[in-house]
């Protein structure tokens, strides 16, 4: 792993500062950039065991703010369907090499810009009627994976919540439920597979004081930004972040 000195710190700080100000304001969307970021100059193995506890002490955080503010039976079925997700994640990630997960990191990165442009400009409509159970437990499945593969279950949860015609405040509390839940199952894997070290354990300590600054800031953010703006930056950090790493990948 890369030395923990201050070009890592400048690196990781923002990314860190970012994901804490997505997960606790905006929903997790956006926060997988934060591992996009850290894979341009780790391991993605490394990138994700980083992030991992420090996503947990966000959710940690932000789970007073938005308690019982969830929808219930939208959380019961996407934690269903992601428990499982998360199992099919790490039989994956035991046979992907780091090219592998690089690709599929900034697809995922790349996908979702276009799905969120693609939208905004009336290409793909998300229906406002309810999901039915199966469809639920679909999107859980999906969540689960992606959030173990690359922190990036947010976008599938995203467009299940998104068809369920939530309150913003419900949406927002629904996510940060569900991706507790779903982060505090992915740790006991991330640990069986050796992904997280001492040295991991020692940026996560020296950052965690950023990531819960972060959380903080996202909840009050929730209240008084315009998340057009919010978003239209984030979009344009994961498709440089993501177009990086393909071409890493593939180079």
């Amino acid at each position: 792993m890369q030395e923990l000195n201050l070009a890592f710190f400048a690196l990781a700080a923002p990314a860190v500062l970012f994901a804490g100000i997505s997960k606790g304001g905006f929903g997790s969307g956006a926060a997988f950039a934060s591992a996009s970021i850290l894979a341009l100059v780790l391991e993605p193995g490394e990138a994700l065991a980083i992030m991992l506890p420090l996503l947990m002490l966000i959710d940690l955080a932000t789970l007073g703010p938005y308690w019982a503010k969830w929808s219930w039976p939208d959380c019961r079925v996407l934690i269903l369907g992601g428990l499982p997700g998360v199992g099919v994640g790490a039989l994956l990630y035991r046979a992907a090499d780091a090219d592998v997960l690089r690709f599929l990191i900034g697809s995922i990165s790349i996908a979702f810009v276009a799905w969120q442009m693609a939208r905004r400009k009336g290409l793909i409509r998300v229906s406002r009627r309810e999901g039915g159970t199966a469809v639920g437990l679909f999107a859980g499945l999906v969540t689960g994976f992606t959030s173990f593969v690359s922190h990036a279950g947010g976008p599938p949860a995203a467009v299940y919540l998104l068809s369920r015609g939530l309150t913003k405040n419900q949406f927002q509390a629904t996510t940060v439920l569900v991706f507790w839940v779903i982060n505090v199952a992915k740790f006991v894997p991330y640990a069986f597979l050796g992904m997280f070290t001492l040295q991991t354990a020692l940026a996560d300590l020296l950052l965690a004081p950023v990531a819960v600054l972060g959380a903080w800031l996202g909840v009050r953010a929730h209240r008084v930004v315009s998340e057009q703006l919010f978003f239209g930056i984030t979009y344009v950090l994961l498709a440089i972040t993501g177009s990086k790493l393909i071409f890493d990948a593939l180079t």
